[in-house]
């Protein structure tokens, strides 16, 4: 059910795509749409791993450079039965780890230098046992896919004045002020229903991965106080990327925590305490 549910709000994001592409240009914009929707789902099976790797200047580490966390990675993937993933380390102070990759033969998991201070070595094993499952769920190829697509989709958005005027436009600067508006809106919407619907099984399949629960209960609760209060420039500079991450990596207030790409951490929480057996304890 959550994989027809992925690939049905999938599907309506380039619908949206196309969409945009029609109110801007006609049935001509919206063939010339659906042609570049094609072409950035092409280059984000096979590339987005790789640039958004770049984008957050992640460095590969092996296990003589970082044993320890090279270790707990090799010794999840071992457990969890995945070819041992490709791991980086990005240097940012907030704490945070996402995977990428089109498959679990191509897969990488990164972590924050945040991250690696803040964790015990059993925390960090829980939250990148949650890493590891949106590999094995082959969540992965998605959330690229879809942080390509919003990335883009925005973009046709800043550049909709320029062809506001295109007289092939069916509803003129009323169509090219929708786009404007309410398209980076709507990708927005479906990216958070596409991470919400991943990111509670991804903690649950973590839970498994990792043998106990509470080890990423308790590494959420430090990531979410410490997202909140040390930035991420790149991520902020790239919000198209932010359901990637393990939690949310970007500043807002109560609007943003509205249209949150990620469900709420202390339901997270609640849910992985209730996994371990245990009575929820008080949030904070």
């Amino acid at each position: 059910m959550n994989l027809m549910k992925t690939g049905i709000l999938l599907a309506g994001l380039t619908a949206l795509f196309m969409g945009a592409g029609f109110l801007l240009g006609g049935q001509g914009g919206m063939v010339i749409a659906l042609m570049v929707a094609v072409a950035t789902n092409f280059f984000a099976y096979w590339n987005a791993d790789s640039l958004v790797l770049r984008m957050y200047k992640a460095r590969e580490v092996t296990a003589t450079s970082q044993p320890g966390f090279y270790g707990i990675v090799r010794q999840l993937a071992l457990k969890a039965e995945l070819p041992m993933p490709k791991v980086y380390i990005v240097d940012n102070d907030q704490p945070n780890a996402f995977a990428t990759g089109r498959n679990p033969e191509n897969a990488s998991v990164c972590a924050t230098t945040g991250l690696l201070r803040l964790l015990s070595s059993e925390e960090i094993a829980g939250v990148m046992a949650h890493e590891l499952a949106h590999v094995k769920n082959r969540d992965t190829l998605t959330m690229t896919i879809t942080a390509t697509l919003a990335g883009a989709l925005s973009m046709l958005a800043n550049f909709a004045l320029f062809f506001g005027n295109n007289r092939n436009n069916p509803l003129g600067f009323v169509g090219t002020l929708l786009v404007m508006i309410l398209a980076p809106i709507a990708a927005m919407l479906v990216q958070m229903a596409i991470s919400r619907t991943r990111e509670y099984a991804a903690d649950a399949s973590g839970a498994e991965i990792c043998g106990n629960p509470i080890w990423l209960a308790d590494a959420l609760q430090k990531l979410d106080q410490g997202s909140r209060s040390i930035d991420n420039a790149v991520a902020e500079d790239n919000p198209a990327t932010a359901h990637m991450f393990i939690v949310n990596p970007l500043h807002g207030g109560a609007v943003d925590n509205l249209f949150s790409t990620h469900p709420s951490t202390q339901n997270r929480v609640r849910k992985l305490q209730e996994i371990a057996g245990m009575t929820p304890r008080p949030w904070g």
